[in-house]
Parts: structure tokens; sequence; C-alpha cells
């Protein structure tokens, strides 16, 4: 009799959740054809402006309704190691923007989460790192959308065996890359006239003396530096979860589940013994 109630409830509490990342990822996919369609004008025009209000809420607000709805569904494993990927995040990032390098290192810890615990964790992380650091450095707030679709992206590119065999790494941060390149680029121009580091700001200046357009010119500086930085990324978390201890990364159930690291995780005998603690 309850374990027939319990089965009868789980898909009702589920649904709330489920409303949550249905809604945020709606008003993140909204707010990113405004810019790309609609293209507002005042490109520079600072905090008050229509296009980066629009950004500012559409991008957090989006990013706040799936951290709401992803929180509650993640296990403790995850919980644990997300703090750990949150520091990395703003401590990498924080240093590579002060030096004005032309990538930006701050999704390492995203991904590392990601890999061990899986695209909802690795999105969750993403958009929190974001949130954080935009407390004391306000241009990572209307990024937090972007970063936890890296997050999602490298969780799902860990399922599939991205991570199995280190040279598969870096052609999955490629994509990952090229994919969040295309999404950061209409925040950086509507939010902040595409100003960054000085190395950003160098690729674009050389595009713009072509001939582009301020929005294309950030987009094919995008498409560069993410691409680039994804590769370094993923490259570096690769080596990092291959240098863990095996027990280590056993006790991710995302991980063990899915092979993400193949056999050296040893999930081919184990399997049977922790059918208990599987996650989807």
């Amino acid at each position: 009799m309850s374990s027939s109630l319990t089965l009868s409830t789980e898909p009702t509490a589920q649904r709330p959740r489920r409303l949550l990342v249905a809604l945020g990822g709606a008003l993140i996919v909204a707010t990113y054809l405004f810019l790309v369609i609609v293209q507002p004008a005042e490109i520079a025009g600072g905090m008050g402006s229509v296009a980066s209000l629009v950004s500012l809420f559409g991008f957090l607000g989006g990013g706040a309704l799936l951290v709401g709805g992803i929180l509650p569904t993640l296990t403790t494993s995850s919980l644990v190691v997300m703090p750990l990927g949150i520091a990395l995040n703003i401590a990498i990032g924080q240093i590579a923007g002060s030096l004005g390098m032309q990538i930006y290192l701050d999704a390492i810890g995203t991904v590392l989460v990601a890999v061990l615990a899986g695209p909802a964790a690795g999105a969750a992380t993403g958009a929190l790192s974001n949130a954080i650091w935009g407390l004391f450095n306000p241009f990572a707030l209307p990024f937090a959308a972007g970063a936890a679709l890296i997050g999602l992206l490298a969780g799902l590119a860990a399922k599939h065996g991205a991570f199995r065999r280190v040279y598969l790494a870096p052609l999955a941060g490629l994509v990952v890359g090229a994919i969040g390149g295309l999404v950061a680029a209409p925040v950086a121009v509507f939010m902040f006239g595409a100003a960054g580091t000085f190395g950003t700001n160098a690729i674009i200046a050389v595009f713009r003396s072509m001939g582009d357009k301020l929005l294309v010119a950030a987009t094919k500086q995008g498409l560069l530096s993410d691409s680039v930085d994804k590769i370094v990324v993923f490259v570096v978390v690769a080596l990092i979860v291959y240098a863990l201890p095996q027990r280590a990364v056993r006790q991710f159930p995302f991980a063990r589940t899915y092979r993400v690291l193949g056999a050296r995780s040893g999930e081919r005998t184990a399997q049977p013994a922790a059918g208990n603690d599987r996650v989807a």
C-alpha cells in the first residue's frame, strides 16, 4: 500500500520541477531570439537600455528558474562537489580576466562537475557560479544562462562517451565552445557593447577593421575564443578526472552508471551491486 502511494505521488512532485525547467529554457530561448532577430539599436546603451534589461531579466531569470527546478533533483554527492566547481570557476576566471587573456577558463569547475555528476548538476553549477560572481563582477551576471548551457552540454557529452578517451575531450570542447560562443555574443553586444578583456577586444577590433558589424564581429570572436577556451577546459578536466582515484570517481552515481571514464571506473564489475544507487 505504501509503495503504491509513493509511486503515485512521485510524478505529481516532479511536475513543478519540470515546469520550472521548461519555463527557464523557454525564457532563455525567447530572450536570445529577441536579441538576434530584433537587434535593438541601443548597443552601448548601458544597463538602463531596453536591450540590456531584456538580456538581464531574460537570461538571469531563465537561469534562476532552471536552478530552481534542478537543485531538488540532485544527489548528495552532486551537492557536495558543486561548491568546489563554483570556487574554481570564479577564481580561475577572475585571474584570466585580470590578465587580459583571449580565453576565459571560467568553466573548468562547471565541466568538472558535469562530468562527475551529470548535465543537471553542471547546468546548476554554471548558473550559480555566474550569479555569485556577479555580486562583485557585474560583467559575469548576464552570462549565467550561457554558463548553465555549457554545464548541460558538457554533462551530455560525458554521458555519451566524450571523456572515455582523452583525445575525444577536445573534440567535444570544440562543439560546446562553438555553441557557447553563438549564445554569448548577443549578450556581450547588447549588454556591454562587446567590451571584454584586452585580448577579446583586440580580436573584435580586427574583425571590425575588415568591415564587420559589431554583432557579427563579436560572434566571430566568440566562435574563435570560446572554441579554443572550451578545448583547453575539456582537456584540463579530462586530465583531472583521470588523475582522480577510482574510488573518488565511483562516489558519483552518474559517473558510475554511464561509465564516463570507460572501463577505468570499474562499473562493469560493480554495477549489479550498485543497482539501488543508479540515477537517470
